[in-house]
């Protein structure tokens, strides 16, 4: 790479900037993805020792900040930020089959690990900057995540605006139970919405006149970078067991999970394949199958942190992958519907003795599709992105139990709910803005 580690828009029209700008920016000025302009070359023999994710962390990320100012702080920052485990656990005997268990951070998703870091790299701009209002649409668990790395921090507000009616009523709690700088905006309409108001409310220059802002969701490279992490860990510790890359399969929405999984591997790491498992939004699925890019209405389902018909990490996905045909090479997709995620959730439960949430039982199933051969030779591993306590009126009547609440999510669930209801307009989410708090 070079001295120092520059970003580019996903679209090419806006200067290529370092790490600390480009998470700063959230968005790029021409409304495009920041993406690296260069990238490392690190393999196994890179992390020789490593084996915790902080340490992993610092010798995986230290390339991509190079020359910013941040740079230095890496190690306090990913010390601060990922001090819970992404434990690997075996399903089958012979270990051809794994589950990585993200859920174990204080909002119970895969979403603490980025957005914790995130907010350690805010913590430590110049406090003589302006205040910074973060912007972040959620479809589930990504604002409870931000919510929760962000609440309390001083010079930051936040605005987590979900879908009115299309979360789970564990998620919404989490997404309205924080108060003081963090505010829950309930958007009549759908995830796409939520998004959109987003991204227009990045492009309003006199909103930007007032206000500096910045994302938290994945379009934001301090959430995508650090999720590299745990699929470098997970594919190293595999790799030195057994001498064989990790293939992963994906819950996947907004496909920053996914695009942080395809990163590790472009850089090096030991990792396989990879399959996007999908709920019933079939937009990526329906891509890879004609080649014809046509975003949709996003349709509620389940697995309702994926209902997602217009991704923005698309973006950084085509820039990685420029052609379809080497696109279809790189990553295979498949559609789940409710019907098979409740299957799975059950199968799961019975056969392995798992209780899974929907998006991992949506991994579950892509599994089961997969070639009899596929399964034999290949290393997998399913990314369980989320607690399934957080989807306890949807697990509890198909397996026949309570699910365990972990401490964590039960003192959330103690603290009072509060939220604003908004149209999907940018007129009124500008007017909540400009009223403060």
């Amino acid at each position: 790479m070079t001295e120092t580690a520059l970003f580019a828009s996903s679209r090419g029209g806006a200067p290529a900037v370092s790490f600390g700008a480009a998470v700063l920016q959230g968005l790029a000025p021409d409304g495009g993805l920041y993406v690296p302009l260069d990238w490392p070359h690190l393999g196994p023999q890179d992390f020789e020792g490593m084996s915790e994710l902080p340490a992993i962390a610092g010798r995986l990320l230290a390339p991509f900040m190079a020359g910013d100012p941040l740079a230095p702080a890496l190690t306090a920052l990913a010390a601060e930020a990922l001090n819970f485990p992404a434990p690997l656990a075996p399903l089958e005997p012979d270990g051809r089959l794994s589950v990585l268990e993200l859920f174990h951070g204080p909002t119970a998703a895969f979403k603490d690990f980025g957005a914790r870091f995130l907010a350690a790299c805010f913590a430590r701009r110049s406090e003589a900057e302006r205040p910074l209002t973060i912007l972040v649409a959620t479809s589930g668990d990504t604002g409870g995540a931000v919510a929760a790395a962000f609440h309390r921090r001083p010079r930051v507000e936040v605005a987590v605006l979900f879908p009115k009616g299309l979360v789970s009523p564990t998620q919404e709690r989490q997404l309205t139970c924080w108060g003081g700088n963090v505010r829950s905006l309930s958007v009549r309409g759908t995830f796409d919405d939520c998004q959109r108001l987003v991204k227009e409310a990045f492009r309003d220059e006199a909103l930007a006149a007032r206000r500096r802002l910045s994302s938290a969701n994945s379009i934001n490279l301090g959430r995508l970078l650090p999720q590299m992490v745990y699929y470098a860990a997970a594919s190293l510790a595999i790799w030195r067991a057994h001498g064989e890359r990790a293939s992963f399969i994906v819950p996947s929405g907004n496909l920053g999970n996914a695009l942080a999984c395809l990163w590790a591997r472009r850089v090096g790491l030991p990792i396989g394949e990879v399959v996007l498992a999908h709920n019933a939004n079939r937009t990526v699925p329906d891509f890879l199958a004609s080649g014809e890019w046509r975003p949709r209405p996003s349709i509620a389902t389940l697995a309702s942190a994926m209902d997602v018909g217009n991704p923005s990490n698309m973006e950084r996905l085509r820039a990685l992958h420029p052609g379809i045909e080497e696109l279809r090479a790189a990553v295979r997709a498949c559609s789940v519907t409710d019907d098979e995620i409740r299957a799975r959730i059950v199968a799961g439960y019975r056969r392995f003795g798992q209780i899974w949430c929907p998006h991992t039982a949506t991994a579950a199933e892509a599994w089961e599709r997969l070639p009899p051969e596929a399964r034999r030779q290949g290393r997998w591993v399913l990314v369980a992105t989320a607690h399934p306590a957080k989807f306890r009126e949807i697990v509890e009547p198909l397996i026949g139990r309570a699910v365990p609440v972990p401490e964590a999510l039960a003192k959330l669930f103690a603290r009072p709910a509060q939220c604003v209801e908004i149209d999907a307009d940018l007129s009124a989410l500008r007017a909540l803005l400009e009223q403060g708090n």
